[in-house]
């Protein structure tokens, strides 16, 4: 507690509470569940349905037919009813329903999916009247158990369209069941976040003023300064912040995380075999210690052949499990303790070059390693193109969580603090897919962050920008991102905030200084007590600073610290009492 100004005859009573949001009058709430295990028998479709019909297959083929000529049949096992495509002859011969579209609208998709055989990719797709053809999502299909696909997608016109599903395998049977497709317009998509925002984000604070007698006291002046938010937002850092001071302001008045670019990379930490040299990276993290600036370990790592050092590349299958272990011991135990995460392999669901040299389980392997060298510090898988692009087929919700479970699996490994690294590179962000992708990896039980955010250039870089960065600080599972912009001598990588000269904000940074003071990250409540001396106020959960003075009070201001996080509306009031 800090006391200014001497005598102190002020009561300050506090009390915080779940603040309710704003909704749309009507509006369907947004359903966030979603499965990623293979169950017995599937879950009721989501919305009832919305506008598919006969959903559950409870009324026969009502409202499905066949699709480029597979045979379709009504099955029923154990009670449970669905469709089944068989006959199929083409990736896309399947089961399928006519609906129609509307213009402007996102819709959420998700249906149950068994297939013949097992471990096969099963893709809901849409034809439109006009022949175009967009992708809802996709799952692996498994034998004998049901799995949830859940995605989505916004119509770009209105008119027919056509659901069906396609798998690249003809000789599988595609079974299908509990299938639901809900259309949501944009405002109520928005009252989605603004709920969800209030409910996760933020908590109502009560405060009441009063005199020494505890009578209150209209008037009185209030000011609530955050110190520190408790949600973790951030940019990448380059070295360049070292011998740039306006580099430095512009990021520290901002952001409360950090992740280096390149320089904790093992290219630039090893350039020649057996020469380490950690000066660049150790000034850079002794940089964001003196300004309380957590760190993401980027990374130990990276899977991709194209990234690899000359000297690494020819290494024997031997000789790289020997360098490799002596990187990540060397790299782990220097930073042991000083970092809130490691991003241990960096995109091997897209690229395999230790796993060509050492075998299968060269990944695995490594998370092993890691948790040996540091078992306190959460371990990412980093890829991305699993929000970002819906036809990436080697990076879908389902096969990151099949590549999480081979890596919390590997025998040693069940100790690990595993969590989901979203790199999140959008060229033109699909966001009913983001939010349901996101839904399906949440099932997983394990952290996940948005690691490496930004946006292609092009005429709608900035209105996109905002666009992702609502939906993903909106959902319930995100616990933090972290923008990826950050500036060397050259430039940036693909998106800029700032001029590279004065640091002065592009349209870009204004968006994410008007997202940081919307959602107070960093910022300022002032206001007045009403006639019974109270004050509200919705804050983000953080550490605040409260300051209250009031004519009458014999000292000129009292200053409490305040921490705000979620809480039952039925806490009792915190007291606090100041007198001299």
């Amino acid at each position: 507690m800090k006391n200014v100004g001497g005598r102190h005859n002020l009561l300050l009573l506090l009390s915080t509470f779940f603040f309710g949001g704003f909704e749309v009058l009507n509006a369907v709430p947004y359903d966030y569940t979603a499965s990623a295990e293979c169950l017995a028998n599937p879950h009721k479709p989501q919305y009832g349905g919305g506008v598919i019909v006969n959903p559950e297959l409870n009324e026969g083929l009502k409202g499905w037919s066949s699709f480029d000529n597979a045979k379709i049949q009504h099955r029923e096992s154990k009670g449970n009813k669905f469709i089944v495509a068989l006959g199929r002859n083409q990736q896309h011969a399947s089961v399928s329903q006519k609906v129609t579209l509307q213009s402007g609208k996102l819709y959420t998709f998700s249906a149950w999916i068994q297939a013949s055989k097992g471990g096969v990719p099963v893709t809901a797709m849409f034809k439109t009247g006009s022949g175009t053809y967009m992708r809802a999502g996709s799952i692996v299909a498994e034998s004998n158990c049901w799995s949830m696909l859940k995605g989505g997608f916004p119509a770009s016109a209105s008119g027919p369209a056509e659901l069906y599903f396609e798998s690249k395998d003809p000789s599988v049977e595609i079974w299908v069941d509990s299938i639901s497709l809900q259309p949501f317009t944009e405002e109520e998509w928005k009252s989605h976040q603004d709920q969800s925002i209030a409910k996760i984000r933020k908590s109502n604070v009560k405060i009441q003023a009063v005199d020494k007698q505890g009578k209150p006291l209209a008037n009185a002046k209030i000011s609530i300064q955050q110190k520190s938010p408790t949600f973790p937002f951030g940019c990448s850092l380059t070295k360049y912040i070292l011998k740039n001071t306006a580099y430095q302001n512009w990021f520290l008045s901002r952001f409360t995380v950090a992740t280096f670019g390149d320089e904790m990379k093992w290219y630039s930490t090893e350039n020649t075999q057996g020469h380490e040299d950690y000066s660049v990276a150790d000034a850079m993290l002794q940089f964001t210690k003196q300004h309380n600036i957590a760190v993401r370990g980027h990374n130990v790592f990276w899977d991709d052949p194209f990234y690899q050092l000359g000297w690494v590349k020819s290494l024997s299958p031997q000789q790289l499990a020997s360098a490799t272990q002596k990187r990540l011991n060397s790299v782990m135990n220097k930073y042991k303790g000083q970092l809130i995460g490691w991003d241990v392999v960096n995109e091997n669901l897209h690229f395999n070059f230790f796993e060509s040299k050492m075998g299968a389980n060269a990944s695995a392997l490594f998370y092993n390693w890691a948790i040996r060298a540091d078992a306190a510090t959460t371990l990412f898988l980093n890829e991305y193109n699993t929000i970002e692009e819906s036809a990436d087929e080697a990076t879908t919700p389902a096969k990151y969580l099949r590549k999480l479970k081979e890596m919390r699996t590997f025998p040693g490994n069940e100790r690990g603090r595993f969590a989901i690294g979203l790199e999140s590179h959008f060229t033109t962000p699909n966001i009913p897919y983001i939010r349901s992708s996101i839904d399906t990896l949440a099932a997983a039980g394990v952290p996940i962050w948005i690691t490496e955010l930004d946006v292609a250039n092009g005429p709608k870089q900035t209105l996109y920008l905002e666009q992702i960065l609502r939906e993903t600080y909106a959902h319930p599972h995100i616990q933090g991102i972290v923008l990826w912009a950050g500036p060397t001598e050259k430039g940036c990588y693909r998106m800029c905030l700032t001029d590279n000269i004065n640091f002065k904000n592009l349209p870009n940074g204004d968006v994410v200084d008007k997202l940081i003071h919307e959602w107070g990250l960093k910022g300022l409540v002032s206001g007045t007590t009403d006639a019974k001396g109270f004050f509200e106020a919705s804050l983000s959960h953080g550490d605040y600073e409260v300051s209250i003075t009031h004519p009458t009070s014999k000292s000129s201001s009292l200053v409490q610290r305040l921490n705000v996080k979620p809480t039952a509306s039925s806490q009792k009031p915190l007291f606090l009492k100041f007198s001299s």
